[in-house]
């Protein structure tokens, strides 16, 4: 008898999850909840290639929307669990039905964080989570609009350098000293300020956002200091919140996010979880981590599957990830500290260079900008625990494979 499995998400880790576990045949039974009406799709590209119109939204899927049904997944769209009931072992639904499991995986990722600050309910002002979040600002961002991006992460520079190449003038408010603060070192902010500066995005440091203004409809910003920016539209990207309301109302261990153990095992051992909302030990960082990476999303769906076929392993990987701006492709691997040393390979002006990070010698880091070799010899140095000479590493005469 085919067991039954109940996957609460239907974003890439849930998606994943359920192709993984299709592939064993009448194994499983397998329904996959998610809110949005789309079905599982690639989340990277909604700042960039479908942001700038390059790709519709149909190649975002992970699979064909008629995937599911050939592969007997039934998918359950438009729909939100409320509830688990770890002792009966039911979910409820949004529409009032339950749901029996076997077994359980929460796939249930992130939440937006959003200002609550006045005007903040005005048209025109939007976040970017979803493929409708993305159409929405493609249907307002035309050639020529005034567009001020809140927020100077990841999210907020793809989405301005996708909106400069569409012809929009963009201006970035940053509330930080420098872009990207929380998770790279300064001299790669002070480069990614430097180069989208030159390529016509206006970036505003040290600056906090106190209001909006427009009547029905966006037509401004109000900085800290009283300053009125004018625009069109405007993209907050201050980043996301583990959705763990549904594990924390079930009784399971949380912290910053859904505690899992090397197998993505939660606290129940009926249920697991994976992505964006789990804090996960790693035997290569030496500490738990929560991550909101789709590498990690993709290998913990993974590790489900095999353990519930029967072919676990506990889950160590090297967590990586990229940004693409512009020209530039920012390929990072590990999980350095501030307190890491920093050495710069190469030059920043030339576009075409890398940030190690060392720690007692030992390689936690890389940033690499436009240096694929430097981002994969990085990545491995990291897996492997290697200590590096400092000063072999910084000589570009040298090359990387000899440092």
């Amino acid at each position: 008898m085919s067991e039954k499995v109940i996957i609460i998400g239907a974003g890439h880790a849930g998606g994943i999850l359920a192709q993984q576990l299709s592939r064993a045949g009448d194994a499983f039974d397998i329904t996959l909840i998610g809110e949005e009406s789309w079905p599982p799709y690639e989340r990277p590209p909604l700042s960039k290639q479908l942001l700038m119109g390059d790709i519709e939204k149909e190649k975002t899927f992970l699979r064909p929307s008629d995937f599911y049904e050939k592969k007997g997944i039934r998918l359950r769209l438009g729909t939100r669990a409320t509830a688990i009931n770890r002792d009966a072992k039911t979910v409820s639904l949004s529409d009032g039905s339950q749901l029996p499991y076997d077994r359980l995986a929460l796939c249930t990722g992130a939440q937006l964080r959003r200002l609550t600050i006045p005007g903040a309910d005005l048209a025109g002002i939007h976040y970017i989570r979803g493929i409708d979040d993305t159409l929405a600002i493609r249907a307002e961002a035309r050639p020529g609009a005034k567009v001020v991006v809140i927020g100077g992460g990841y999210i907020g520079l793809e989405a301005a350098a996708a909106l400069t190449k569409a012809g929009c003038a963009v201006k970035v408010i940053e509330m930080m000293d420098r872009v990207m603060a929380r998770s790279v070192a300064e001299p790669l902010s002070r480069f990614y300020e430097s180069a989208h500066r030159a390529r016509g995005v206006e970036i505003m440091l040290n600056t906090g956002v106190a209001e909006f203004s427009g009547q029905g409809h966006i037509d401004g910003v109000v900085d800290a200091d009283g300053t009125h920016h004018a625009c069109d539209l405007v993209i907050v990207g201050i980043g996301v919140i583990q959705d763990i309301e549904l594990a924390v109302a079930a009784g399971l261990e949380t912290d910053s996010g859904i505690v899992v153990n090397a197998r993505a095992q939660t606290s129940d051992p009926a249920i697991y979880a994976a992505g964006d909302c789990t804090l996960h030990p790693n035997a290569i960082i030496g500490h738990s981590v929560r991550l909101e990476s789709v590498q990690n999303a993709v290998d913990q769906a993974r590790c489900i599957a095999n353990e519930w076929q029967g072919k676990g392993a506990d889950y160590a990987e090297v967590p990586w990830f990229w940004s693409d701006q512009f020209d530039l492709k920012l390929q990072m691997a590990g999980m350095p500290e501030a307190t890491d040393d920093v050495i710069v390979r190469g030059v920043p002006s030339d576009e075409g260079f890398s940030l190690f990070y060392l720690r007692d010698g030992k390689v936690t880091g890389v940033n690499a900008v436009n240096t694929g070799g430097d981002y994969v010899r990085g990545r491995k140095w990291i897996g492997e625990g290697r200590v590096v000479d400092p000063s072999r590493l910084a000589d570009t005469s040298i090359p990387i494979k000899e440092v």
